[in-house]
């Protein structure tokens, strides 16, 4: 088991990394959820049919791991929600921002990763694992546990969500839409 992890481990920690990294958006975040991603495949490889590849079966774990980590940060920030005491403090946004957003160079990917956060996680990890995997849309059904139809139809849906969004952030900041590549 230990030369298996290895293999997969050796060939997959990128793709599982950038996967986690544009669903959850913060570097340590993905770190950590990638190591869950392991723990779950160490408790589990024995149970791997290989009616899929190892990495549309690891990826469809990851993703799975992200959506637990949102539910988590859900309830946690609801807990928060209820117990602050809103007419007491005044929250302001010093408009600085995030260091994933600073990190990344390309201006062009700066604003669909913003653009990303208008999409639902659906849409949003249809996104990721069709144009930043690079999978195919039968491997990417395959991960999501989904119809080729359900993929098609939200892979549409996202993409004029990343559209209007991007239109949005052109407007809201005045840059034309030459420079920003949005159609």
């Amino acid at each position: 088991m230990e030369d298996t992890f290895h293999q997969l481990y050796e060939k997959y920690h990128h793709d599982l990394f950038q996967f986690l990294f544009y669903m959850v958006k913060s570097r340590e975040q993905a770190e950590d959820l990638v190591q869950e991603v392991y723990i779950r495949v160490l408790k589990s490889y024995d149970r791997f049919e290989g009616r899929s590849s190892e990495k549309t079966w690891l990826i469809s774990i990851a993703r799975h791991v992200a959506i637990d980590w949102f539910r988590k940060q859900k309830t946690i920030r609801q807990r928060i929600l209820e117990r602050f005491e809103w007419d007491q403090h005044q929250i302001e946004d010093d408009g600085q921002p995030l260091p994933e957003e600073v990190a990344i160079q390309n201006e062009q990917v700066q604003w669909i990763y913003r653009a990303l956060n208008a999409c639902s996680i659906d849409q949003r990890a249809v996104i990721i694992l069709r144009y930043i995997q690079e999978m195919s849309i039968t491997e990417t059904a395959d991960v999501l546990g989904w119809s080729v139809s359900k993929v098609k139809t939200t892979q549409h849906r996202a993409i004029k969500q990343l559209q209007k969004q991007m239109i949005n952030l052109t407007e809201k900041e005045g840059l034309s839409i030459e420079k920003t590549g949005v159609e």
